[in-house]
């Protein structure tokens, strides 16, 4: 990543720690703050938001600590995604963040990311190879 993509990142990860703050103190997020979301984060930011009020993001995670994200898009179609946000099984990731590299990461990413940070994430225990199945049959 180069040095201003790396500023750009650190500029997310510092809104992501400022909707945590608000969010758990007002149990919604200002306008001021959705406006700053939205210059960050552009296109993929009211997909997201509506991802999460859908209450569509569920962490799965196993008994040997294993863990990822589910995501049902606005589609109604399952996305895995890994936590570190360095991937999501839907097109968008592949094209918009990985190929033409002019978004910072997909809805679906995006909106793991807040609905954790607004602890909005649904919780769902799967068997270790229930996890391996999920994680081998990522695209």
């Amino acid at each position: 990543m180069n040095p201003a993509g790396r500023k750009v990142s650190e500029v997310a990860e510092q809104l992501l720690t400022e909707v945590n703050s608000v969010y758990s103190k007002t149990g919604k997020l200002s306008d001021e703050l959705l406006s700053v979301l939205n210059f960050v984060f552009q296109a993929p930011l009211l997909p997201a938001l509506d991802i999460i009020d859908n209450r569509n993001v569920t962490t799965i995670s196993c008994p040997s600590g294993r863990k990822v994200y589910q995501v049902i898009g606005t589609s109604g179609t399952p996305y895995i995604c890994l936590p570190s946000g360095s991937y999501c099984s839907c097109p968008a990731y592949r094209y918009s963040v990985l190929l033409k590299d002019d978004h910072l990461m997909c809805k679906h990413v995006l909106a793991i990311k807040l609905a954790e940070a607004m602890d909005l994430s649904k919780s769902q225990q799967v068997t270790d190879l229930e996890m391996t199945n999920l994680i081998k049959n990522l695209e």
